[in-house]
């Protein structure tokens, strides 16, 4: 974290925690709730009261820009179950407006600041600029040292073969997680955890977990030469192992159209992601914006499949230049009038291709198909060209587990003819999310 403008999501938050139970009990405490008060400040920190068993609440203050924490609660886990429910709050923008701490925060605050201002021999640089510089060298070994340690586990692995793994269980990979936690690499940790399950998921599982193995491990090959990379490459990096993004990416203005929107839930129930693709009408760029819901709370942003907004988006460094904020919007959203131009089947996966050499862990790349027949066969559904003879295979794993009812709601608008398709292109097939009759430019949101 850097400052209270570059927030982290929940998710990112829920990753800092030390246990699977401090997950789960600082969730319950990401609610306005039980927080008797809280505030922040524009240089980086955020504190608040929070009811406790006792007679007196406790005092918990997070410096963002480490992170470093402090609570007055008895508890020795690293940060606490308070510190990470002020987290998520803030991450959720539900913290007090920006004003001065309390005396309690404001002293531990102090004397952080003092100690990263002391001179270390030499002429000294300004202390936010040394501190800065600092963390982030701290922060780089201490990720180095995860990674190491996560590239021996993966060798081991290996080395066991994967034959065991199913009887093995999940414990081993979740205390592999809480390391790379440990090591302030919250991507990793998820990673991790996605590896840990896929014996549970079912026939042909062995090969899916190599491929994982392999993917985490180019990951940490790339953090460990992370220094020679292109820097838009080394962007991308830095993001999938769990670091927030530096500085600020391109401002981008237009119009944007809303091609689909739809939302997963973590796999313990806690956290509900909002995914929304949009694409420029007259730049023709791409852009995937997140939004987050704590737990009880659903996202705060819908942005309804077919409008058309006039706003900045500002994409953030890395990630295939696919992920931005939306930003200011300069007129009031209205129905797009035509339906999008689609591509064939080819251009697509020559799409998706080009995006990997950007961000080798991307699973898929939005894409407008068209115009494209669905087709059933005896290895399950294809989108294939009109005017052609290439098709894609139809994939049900992505886009939040589409249900085939999906499936047969395309069917039914397509009747054996035609039609315009949204949605992700990936190297599990395409899952479409979004549909366009030939004769209408109403959009379908598939189910």
């Amino acid at each position: 974290m850097t400052d209270q403008g570059d927030r982290w999501t929940a998710e990112q938050v829920l990753d800092l925690a030390p246990d699977d139970a401090s997950r789960k009990a600082g969730g319950r405490l990401g609610g306005a709730g039980p927080w008797l008060q809280t505030g922040g400040s524009a240089s980086g920190s955020v504190w608040g009261l929070c009811k406790g068993s006792g007679s007196k609440p406790y005092r918990t203050v997070v410096d963002l820009t480490g992170p470093a924490y402090k609570c007055s609660c008895p508890s020795r886990k690293f940060p606490c179950k308070h510190a990470l429910g002020l987290l998520l709050l803030w991450s959720a923008e539900g913290v007090g407006e920006p004003g001065e701490a309390p005396e309690w925060a404001a002293q531990w605050l102090a004397d952080r600041a003092v100690k990263a201002a002391r001179p270390s021999g030499g002429r000294a640089a300004p202390a936010d600029e040394e501190g800065a510089r600092k963390r982030a060298e701290r922060r780089a070994a201490r990720v180095g040292a995860g990674v190491t340690e996560l590239e021996q586990r993966l060798a081991d692995l290996l080395r066991g073969g994967l034959a065991g793994q199913e009887q093995a269980g999940y414990a081993g990979w979740e205390e592999t997680a809480a390391r790379m936690v440990d090591a302030q690499a919250p991507g990793l940790a998820s990673r991790v955890r996605e590896l840990g399950t896929i014996p549970s998921c079912g026939p042909g599982w062995p090969a899916r977990m190599l491929e994982e193995a392999a993917l985490l491990h180019l990951l940490d090959r790339a953090w460990l030469g992370v220094a020679g990379l292109p820097e838009e490459l080394a962007a991308t990096v830095r993001s999938r192992v769990g670091l927030p993004a530096s500085g600020e990416g391109e401002a981008v203005r237009d119009r944007w159209l809303v091609l689909a929107q739809y939302d997963t839930v973590s796999p313990d129930g806690r956290l509900t992601t909002r995914r929304i693709w949009l694409r420029g009408l007259a730049g023709g760029r791409p852009a995937l914006v997140l939004d987050f819901g704590p737990p009880g709370r659903p996202p705060g942003l819908a942005l309804p499949v077919g409008l058309v907004l006039e706003a900045e988006m500002r994409f953030r460094p890395g990630s295939a230049g696919l992920r931005a904020d939306l930003g200011e919007r300069f007129a009031a959203a209205v129905p797009c009038a035509e339906v999008p131009a689609g591509v064939s089947t080819g251009a697509a996966l020559e799409a998706y291709g080009a995006a990997l050499q950007q961000d080798p862990w991307l699973e898929s790349w939005p894409v407008v198909l068209g115009p494209v027949v669905p087709i059933p066969g005896e290895l399950g559904w294809q989108l294939a060209d009109a005017e052609g003879t290439c098709a894609l295979p139809v994939s049900l794993t992505g886009g939040g587990g589409r249900s085939r009812g999906g499936l047969w709601q395309l069917a039914a608008l397509s009747g054996g003819g035609p039609v315009t398709v949204f949605g992700e292109c990936g190297h599990r097939g395409f899952t479409p999310l979004t549909a366009w009759q030939p004769d209408s430019n109403e959009p379908v949101a598939l189910s």
